[in-house]
């Protein structure tokens, strides 16, 4: 009977000892499970490239152009880099590595000091001259959109509001939009629109006037205001 008992004192010793190394080990198996685990944040989400957005949203800076950035960069409304940055080839559109023989799309133009042109132009071309300019106000501009159809106007300032419409015969105000700024207005019922910018007598602001357009060579669907305060239509 005493014989018995070291034996079985040894076995509980050991067998706590053992039950000890796992629940130490548990925390850093879990630590290292939950950092493996942990999605990368990816700039250029997936979204982007689905519709409607492919369409409707303007890519941040560095991603892979959707199908609006490529052709606002063709009318250099919007300046896309030649090549993706090293993260975004990294990660790839929606945030997973590409795939062996899958190619990210492509910059609409390989310029990088690409100027705004005319629409219908090409990169030879002279610089597109300023419709208008405007003094800025510390960087700033105020914006008063002024429809004079009897359609609505779907309207976006690229990087600052998501798309908004405004009725026929009405107006709106935007203040302090800081330059370089770009918004991009369309009519949903695929009407063209004459666009006449014309500066304010208030330091910063310039008030666009809308107006239907019979001609479709004169319809613009892009404003942008660069920081030296030329204003550029396309």
């Amino acid at each position: 009977m005493n014989m018995k008992f070291p034996k079985v004192r040894k076995f509980t010793e050991l067998f706590g000892a053992i039950c000890g190394g796992v629940l130490i080990s548990l925390p850093a198996i879990s630590q290292a499970v939950a950092q493996e685990s942990t999605p990368k944040i990816n700039p250029c989400p997936k979204i982007f490239y689905e519709e409607p957005h492919n369409n409707q949203v303007v890519v941040p800076p560095g991603c892979p152009p959707n199908a609006l950035t490529q052709r606002q960069a063709a009318q250099g409304v919007v300046h896309v880099p030649a090549t993706p940055s090293q993260d975004q080839t990294k990660l790839g559109v929606g945030g997973e590595t590409p795939e062996p023989g899958v190619r990210l799309p492509r910059p609409a133009s390989g310029d990088q000091t690409q100027q705004p042109i005319p629409e219908g132009g090409s990169t030879n071309e002279p610089p597109q001259t300023p419709i208008a300019t405007i003094a800025l106000a510390n960087g700033k501009v105020t914006i008063r959109f002024v429809n004079d159809t009897a359609a609505n106007i779907i309207y976006q300032v690229i990087g600052d509001t998501a798309p908004r419409s405004l009725e026929g015969k009405s107006d709106v105000i935007l203040q302090d939009l800081k330059a370089p700024v770009t918004v991009t207005f369309q009519r949903p019922d695929g009407g063209q629109l004459i666009v006449t910018p014309q500066p304010s007598s208030e330091p910063g602001s310039l008030e666009v006037k809308f107006n239907e357009a019979t001609d479709a060579a004169q319809g613009r669907s892009a404003l942008r205001i660069e920081r030296n305060g030329s204003v550029f239509l396309n």
